[in-house]
């Protein structure tokens, strides 16, 4: 096989044209050189380097200018549907909470489970957060686990950071899966089962370390280390062995979700099996809610839930209600890779969105708990206003992502990066797939990008194309930590729209650890052996 490898790299460097790529990886740099090192604003890096992009797609990749308008357009409306809406309605629904005063009442329901910081830290973004991935996804699972922990007293930074850390191994099947349905699609993969399966095998250590990582960083005493390792191999257990039954008896659509709810249960019952020494001593004292207290408090939440549920692929009412109200807009634009204009589709179908069953879930669980429409929609406003940086810098990163995927940026980097590992290239696998999320936001996009890619290198030195694609999405969960779409989501939900940098950099490291974790698995795993069939 490393003859193969070897000789398929050769191959590849012959059609590399490596021009192309210095140009190429330029706004990748200038990107992270602007946020990480030059502590610029989220907005106006992202702005600077879409500005940058534009003229280099322009001038060294002679991308059409009217083409490139388009492709600014088209990737304006993918950021505002979903992602910013989501976003918005994230903040607003936790917002809701605040100003109705029922958050104190969900915050004194957290410190009841458990005084200890590093289970409400735990419960919070690995169970709660790795559930509204499973369900939803496109950034809920941060802004809303980082608002609650801020509710909780949680440092604005840390709660962003842990929630983006968090918020990795379950985005491989996040909204229902549909990372890895668009994978198998791209990357010519008959069996969703098996390739779940693969992409289950692949982050299980991550499984493990993810929560420690959580953990420490929560409370670093060292006297803590054993209980934190304990607490891991418990929830790492438990999520692992319920997410590899999942992927390979019932598919992609249920590994998060489950896994997330049997991990919240572990985790409670850790707490009440286990309490602190204060909450042994405040037993008495905690106050008690009636049940219609405790229903208003979550009724928006609940209804986010309920409602993201009955419209997901797993119930029969989901197709139904995408045929009854939808808008399509269409762009013909020029493709590089192809050679010739590609129609794009963009689709929102209105009574499935999940911005808009936020924004339902919101006003509804809103008018129960006791404020008017016109109080909703007041603070509706206010958000809005408060998040306008956050718009600029999520329309700007997608944006700049569009033009690189039309004219061919963001294959010559996967390409020249396969080219560069040669016989080493399931090392470096996931790298790809983390560099399709960092520049995109999405697993679902990166996997777009690079499923293709990682089943013809898989194709051409005899290797599974089913592990090689399952790859691309362990990387793709690694690269949610540092994108920055995540990280504008994080900032905005923590009200940190300016410190995207210093978040940046605190969860790089991380993000590392991560992707060199998942290389090692991707390559040696099949060497251990001998065959990847799962």
């Amino acid at each position: 096989m490393n003859t193969m490898l070897l000789t398929a790299a050769q191959d590849m460097m012959l059609n590399v044209n490596w021009l192309d790529v210095l140009m190429a990886v330029i706004p990748v740099l200038l990107l992270i050189i602007l946020l990480g090192v030059m502590k610029v604003s989220g907005d106006k890096s992202a702005v600077l380097t879409l500005v940058a992009t534009i003229i280099i797609g322009i001038v060294g990749f002679k991308f059409p200018i009217a083409d490139t308008g388009l492709a600014v357009w088209y990737g304006i409306l993918k950021a505002i549907f979903p992602i910013l809406i989501i976003i918005v309605m994230a903040i607003f629904s936790y917002q809701i909470l605040v100003y109705t005063k029922k958050m104190e009442i969900i915050k004194s329901q957290f410190t009841s489970i458990s005084s200890d910081k590093c289970i409400q830290v735990l419960l919070l973004t690995w169970g709660f957060g790795g559930l509204l991935e499973g369900m939803a996804g496109f950034g809920t699972a941060v802004a809303i686990p980082a608002a609650i922990l801020i509710s909780l007293g949680f440092k604005p930074v840390f709660a962003a950071v842990v929630s983006l850390i968090a918020n990795s191994v379950a985005t491989g099947f996040g909204a229902v899966g549909t990372p890895v349905i668009v994978l198998a699609q791209q990357a010519g993969v008959e069996s969703i089962q098996t390739l779940s399966t693969q992409i289950v095998v692949q982050l299980s250590p991550l499984m493990f370390i993810i929560p420690f990582i959580l953990l420490f960083m929560t409370d670093s005493r060292m006297k803590s280390v054993p209980r934190h390792i304990i607490l891991s191999i418990l929830v790492g257990g438990v999520s692992l062995f319920v997410q590899y039954i999942a992927a390979r008896h019932m598919g992609a659509e249920t590994p998060a979700i489950l896994g997330s709810i049997a991990s919240i249960i572990v985790i409670i019952a850790y707490a009440k099996l286990f309490p602190t020494k204060e909450d042994k001593e405040n037993k008495r004292e905690k106050e008690h809610f009636t049940s219609s207290q405790i229903l208003k408090a979550w009724s928006v939440y609940g209804l986010i839930l309920l409602l993201v549920i009955l419209t997901s692929p797993i119930l029969p009412f989901r197709a139904s209600l995408m045929e009854m109200v939808s808008t399509t807009w269409t762009f013909s634009i020029f493709d590089s890779t192809a050679g010739e204009a590609l129609n794009r589709s963009l689709s929102v179908y209105w009574l499935v969105d999940t911005g808009v069953l936020l924004f339902l879930g919101s006003i509804i669980g809103g008018l129960i708990q006791g404020a008017s429409i016109g109080e909703l929609f007041k603070l509706l406003g206010k958000v809005l206003k408060m998040q306008y940086k956050t718009i600029i810098t999520v329309c700007s990163l997608i944006a700049l992502s569009s033009i690189m995927d039309f004219c061919g940026m963001i294959g010559v980097l996967g390409i020249a990066l396969a080219t560069l590992t040669g016989p080493l290239y399931p090392l470096f696998a996931p790298t790809v797939g983390c560099l399709g999320t960092f520049l995109t936001g999405s697993d679902t996009s990166s996997n777009i990008l690079f499923g293709k890619l990682q089943a013809s290198v898989a194709h051409a030195t005899g290797a599974d194309p089913s592990w090689l694609a399952a790859a691309n999405t362990a990387g793709a969960t690694g690269g949610k930590i540092i994108s920055p779409q995540s990280i504008a989501v994080a900032t905005s939900a923590c009200g940190q729209q300016g410190q995207e940098g210093a978040i940046m950099k605190k969860a790089i490291p991380f993000a590392l650890i991560y992707i060199v974790v998942a290389g090692l698995m991707v390559y040696f795993v099949p060497k251990i052996v001998g065959a990847v069939v799962f």
